[in-house]
């Protein structure tokens, strides 16, 4: 596994300790930025894929386009990687979800929805930006498809060579 970095949950959580400790106490205070509905809105962004997240205090209902989570994300591991800021910061569960997600696929989706989840949690509690930063929750993933060049048959791939 060269370049890439798998993290457990417990590694996740440590992280999210070791962020929360203060470093310099002259940082300016954030202000939550609520509407008044008292929710907290937030986009998310992967590959193609744009998700526009509300999140208010509720009991862990997620709907995705209308729909329960469940019914939208059918395997397992798009709704484990949704749930994982909330696992984090020790907020499963606390909190409704509503969101509309278009473009790209779902692994696409699931990722957007996850930046974008992370995103209202700073906008609705400040002091979790520390925390969700450490995650790596905050990053939008910059990787999008190469487009495709001329005189190839793919963005790297040449057309097959013919000797004869």
């Amino acid at each position: 596994m060269s370049g890439t970095q798998t993290r457990t949950l417990a590694d996740l959580k440590d992280l999210a300790v070791a962020a929360a400790l203060p470093t310099t106490p002259e940082q300016p205070k954030r202000e939550p930025k609520r509407d008044a509905f008292g929710r907290s809105y937030a986009t998310g962004r992967r590959k193609n894929a744009i998700a526009r997240v509300w999140i208010k205090p509720g009991k862990g209902e997620i709907n995705v386009n209308g729909k329960r989570v469940g019914q939208y994300f059918a395997r397992p591991v798009l709704r484990m990687l949704i749930t994982q800021p909330f696992l984090v910061v020790d907020r499963y569960n606390q909190f409704d979800v509503y969101c509309t997600v278009s473009g790209g696929g779902l692994s696409g989706q699931a990722g957007a929805l996850r930046h974008g989840i992370s995103r209202a949690l700073t906008h609705y509690e400040p002091e979790l930006r520390t925390i969700l930063k450490a995650a790596g929750f905050l990053t939008r993933d910059p990787r999008v498809v190469e487009r495709k060049k001329y005189g190839r048959a793919k963005a790297r791939r040449s057309f097959q060579f013919s000797k004869r």
